[in-house]
């Protein structure tokens, strides 16, 4: 990736949403809290429609199209994750993957011309991401999380720190446990942006709580 397209990743991925309709109390509320999420300062989303209340065949497909025609509006990266064919079927902007999700080499074959994100629990994963031809890196869990049931031991913001020291230049966005209280850490320890789910999505006003976290990471990244 050339440097200019890396820097310009950086900046789309400074405030990236991640949310399914199992997040949600329903699709609409889904679609709602997306667009207020948007409004208050979200520059990437990521559809994660996970899990055993997760909607499936037509009805995935439909509130997909719909996530990412709300995106596509205001200028939003729109991320698949983990669904190769589901990504090709709305012509998402890419696609992010864990180490469990497949052949990464095969993965970033079947991507091509598209963005891929992997996600990073160790330096090992991080490098092997890089060699495989990644465009950025979710590294985490940076603090305990409940919303993924899956999730690995949190690593903290020295993992960030670690993947910067060890030459890992691709854009790096915290996630796991991330809050308005906590975000500014991530930050200054030297991640590009922070992915959040329940900050945004448990929340009453996901505009207000976007805009309060916007403004926490920009104001971050001018002390770094």
């Amino acid at each position: 990736m050339r440097t200019s397209a890396i820097k310009d990743l950086k900046q789309q991925l400074s405030l990236y949403f991640v949310a399914g309709t199992m997040n949600c109390d329903s699709p609409e509320a889904f679609e709602r809290i997306l667009l207020q999420a948007i409004q208050g300062g979200v520059t990437a989303f990521q559809f994660r429609e996970k899990g055993a209340k997760s909607l499936r065949g037509e009805k995935r497909l439909e509130i997909a199209n719909r996530a990412k025609q709300i995106c596509r509006e205001h200028g939003v990266l729109f991320i698949v994750n983990d669904d190769l064919e589901l990504m090709k079927s709305v012509d998402a902007d890419g696609l992010h993957v864990g180490q469990k999700d497949g052949d990464l080499k095969t993965i970033r074959e079947a991507t091509k011309g598209k963005i891929l994100g992997v996600s990073a629990h160790t330096l090992a994963e991080a490098e092997d991401a890089v060699s495989k031809g990644a465009d950025y890196i979710g590294v985490g869990p940076i603090y305990q999380t409940a919303s993924k049931e899956d999730a690995e031991e949190p690593v903290g913001v020295a993992r960030i720190k670690e993947f910067l020291m060890n030459h890992i230049n691709l854009p790096l966005v915290g996630i796991g446990g991330i809050t308005i209280k906590n975000v500014s850490e991530v930050i200054l320890a030297g991640a590009d942006g922070a992915a959040v789910i329940s900050a945004l999505s448990g929340v009453d006003s996901p505009e207000e709580a976007s805009r309060k976290m916007s403004k926490i990471i920009q104001s971050a990244k001018r002390d770094v």
